[in-house]
């Protein structure tokens, strides 16, 4: 493992388009991680220059889902820093400027060229087999040239002059890459409309906020050769310390069908997890091995555990594969690692989601959420599960109902002598606790009727909790109290076929 460096600058730079996506928290945690590991400084910046398709709502889920995650920045929204501001939105001066500045020195010219033009040579090149990217039209105009094109009222955009020499860069994730000269040609940094593009915009603000890694998404390598030679230009005419970033782009994340998960699948989406009650602890947790391990024979780590051990340098290259079970999996360990009250509080919001508590519960309501989650945490996956678990205990007796395929399985008319022989019991009964309870069912049941438990206790599981999988049943019946529970039992009588 290399030594920590705090002089380590990275940045995650997200554009505010749609709801976060899980392959972006995942550039989001290897970003933070390794900018804590070193005690270096991490950049929250905003790229939001694209006008017709960046939201403000989607910007303020960013930060919420930043928060969420438990990720802190030390520049950024919000906090501000020696760099402001970091919304691309707000620094287009500074692009302009630039942009400026490279036409000037040589390194970028205005190309008149039409999109029909443009759209006519790359067909002709392909059909002669050679590269079929921008051929240089506009490279080398002279000023007579340029003069008749402005008289014509062609409008331009302003291209960067990339050099005509191989670019090499050594890759943190993948070492030593080479892009030959033909394959990396002139491209536009402005728009006709005079906007900048997000190929210039990107590397100016690494190079004015002083970025030193640039750890992204394997979907970008191709740009960086123009990235790398930018850079170069930026520091020929004094934008920037003059230094370029290592580069590291991390493996892509695979979704159905071994092709790269998109912010179109629906398991992409980070909400969805949230919405589910994925733990930020589990999901950071599983997001971390796609592409990167604590150990061999370790999967289930906390995050204080990945930063102590994080570095760029260890992540495997391989596309790695989204796995929801494993996902899942993992999570469910990191809700039974959940200290008891902490588990209670994050419970509370999916039980007002369902509207069954309400915005301020009552202490007598969370001291019964207190006394039923021991019962469930050993048994969650998600947290919303909940709800299906112990909404039963949370319902008003008018709005408690059964779940009518489980009704159907179970409550059938061989369910009436167990449902009345267990009335009779649990009315007679002096002390309604888990114990006394399960003494006196089997009792009645078992040795009254001969019944085995799990034909004699699952009808009275369904007609109290609902459903046939419930936290455990006497338990349960505690928790109801005798009052509701016999009158649960008392109107599943009614629902019974005659015997």
């Amino acid at each position: 493992m290399a030594d920590k460096n705090p002089d380590v600058r990275v940045r995650f730079c997200p554009s505010p388009t749609g709801n976060p996506h899980v392959g972006l928290v995942r550039t989001a945690l290897f970003n933070w991680a390794y900018a804590r590991h070193n005690g270096g400084t991490l950049v929250f910046r905003i790229e939001d220059t694209d006008a017709a398709r960046d939201s403000e709502e989607s910007y303020n889920q960013l930060l919420d889902a930043m928060r969420w995650l438990g990720f802190d920045w030390d520049e950024g929204p919000e906090i501000g820093g020696p760099h402001a501001p970091y919304r691309q939105s707000q620094r287009m001066d500074i692009y302009a400027d630039v942009a400026e500045r490279l036409r000037a020195a040589g390194h970028a010219y205005p190309c008149y060229c039409t999109t029909e033009e443009l759209d006519a040579r790359r067909e002709a090149a392909r059909a002669a087999g050679k590269p079929s990217g921008y051929d240089g039209h506009c490279r080398d105009l002279t000023a007579d040239q340029i003069a008749v094109y402005e008289q014509e009222g062609r409008p331009s955009i302003l291209r960067f002059r990339m050099p005509d020499t191989t670019l090499t860069f050594d890759d943190l994730v993948r070492g030593p890459i080479s892009f030959d000269p033909k394959d990396v040609p002139d491209y536009g940094i402005v728009r006709a409309n005079g906007a900048p593009l997000y190929t210039l915009v990107n590397p100016v603000d690494d190079a004015l906020m002083e970025i030193t890694h640039v750890l992204r998404g394997e979907d970008l390598l191709s740009s960086t050769p123009r990235q790398i030679a930018l850079y170069a230009a930026l520091a020929d005419i004094g934008v920037g310390n003059g230094t370029t970033p290592r580069f590291g782009h991390l493996p892509y994340v695979m979704g159905e069908g071994n092709k790269k998960l998109s912010k179109r699948d629906p398991q992409a989406s980070l909400n969805l997890y949230r919405e589910r009650g994925f733990l930020p602890e589990g999901l950071l947790n599983y997001l971390a091995l796609l592409g990167w391990s604590l150990s061999d024979d370790r999967d289930i780590f906390d995050i204080d555990e990945m930063v102590a051990a994080f570095d760029i340098d260890d992540v495997n290259g391989n596309p790695a594969r989204f796995d929801l079970k494993k996902a899942e999996h993992i999570n469910a360990e990191h809700v039974r690692r959940l200290a008891p009250e902490e588990f209670v509080r994050r419970l509370v919001p999916y039980l007002q989601a369902a509207e069954l508590l309400p915005a301020e519960p009552t202490a007598e309501q969370l001291d019964l959420l207190g006394k039923v989650a021991p019962l469930t945490q050993e048994r969650m996956v998600v947290l919303s599960e909940i709800v299906a678990m112990a909404g039963f205990l949370f319902v008003a007796p008018a709005d408690f109902t059964v779940d009518p395929e489980d009704a159907a399985k179970v409550l059938t008319a061989d369910a009436r002598p167990v449902i009345e022989a267990s009335v009779k019991a649990l009315t007679e009964l002096t002390d309604f606790t888990p114990d006394p309870i399960q003494a006196a069912l089997r009792e009645a049941l078992v040795d009254g009727l001969g019944i085995k438990p799990k034909f004699a206790f699952t009808p009275l599981r369904v007609a109290v909790t609902g459903r046939r999988v419930s936290p455990p049943l006497f338990e349960s019946m505690e928790l109801l109290g005798r009052e509701e529970t016999l009158r649960r039992l008392l109107a599943a009588l009614e629902l019974l076929p005659a015997s």
